[in-house]
């Protein structure tokens, strides 16, 4: 197994959920450690895709540990340095747009800030149905932002949903050794 540390956080976009976990449980057989964060959305919420407390059944046994879910639980990831890299999948277009702009007002996103200020690899798999319409903006701030790296996206849907980007979830893995190396794994843009 890989010694990396490997911290993975789920925001909501519930209908990936179910790809966002195949990537997940491959990498908690890959890497000796993986830390489980989840948006407080994503922990409390039943939707048509699935429960609340089923889905964090899931992620808890994966990973042999409780889920940080609140923001105390995740100020110390920076100061006591506890991840060697930080998975956002989903990134919804709302924590796109939070990470872009300094707003710390999750789990995730305050994960995603303490773990940065070590200068370590924040992997981003965005799943947003307006990331080329309003969240453009924010997906063209991350871009070009040191230690971000993204899951190679695409249009899901150009015709039916035409502003929506989502990663190719199954390459979660790869983009993860490829951050780990200061990589981007390419190509990054999809065609669909």
């Amino acid at each position: 197994m890989k010694n990396e540390r490997v911290g993975f956080a789920f925001c909501g976009s519930f209908c990936t959920h179910q790809k966002v976990l195949q990537a997940y449980l491959r990498l908690t057989q890959e890497y000796e450690t993986v830390v489980p964060i989840v948006s407080e959305i994503a922990s409390a919420t039943d939707t048509r895709f699935g429960e609340a407390e089923a889905f964090m059944q899931t992620v808890t046994q994966a990973a042999g540990r409780a889920p940080i879910c609140a923001i105390p639980e995740a100020e110390p990831i920076g100061p006591k340095k506890l991840l060697d890299i930080l998975v956002i999948a989903p990134c919804t277009g709302n924590t796109l747009a939070k990470l872009a702009n300094g707003i710390t007002d999750s789990a995730v996103t305050l994960a995603a800030k303490a773990h940065l200020r070590n200068g370590r690899p924040v992997l981003l798999a965005i799943a947003s149905n307006d990331a080329l319409a309003a969240n453009a903006e924010n997906l063209g701030k991350l871009l070009v932002r040191k230690h971000y790296y993204f899951v190679p996206f695409g249009q899901d849907d150009p015709e039916g949903k035409p502003c929506s980007l989502v990663a190719d979830m199954a390459k979660i893995p790869e983009a993860v050794a490829a951050a780990l190396q200061g990589k981007q794994l390419q190509p990054m843009l999809l065609r669909t």
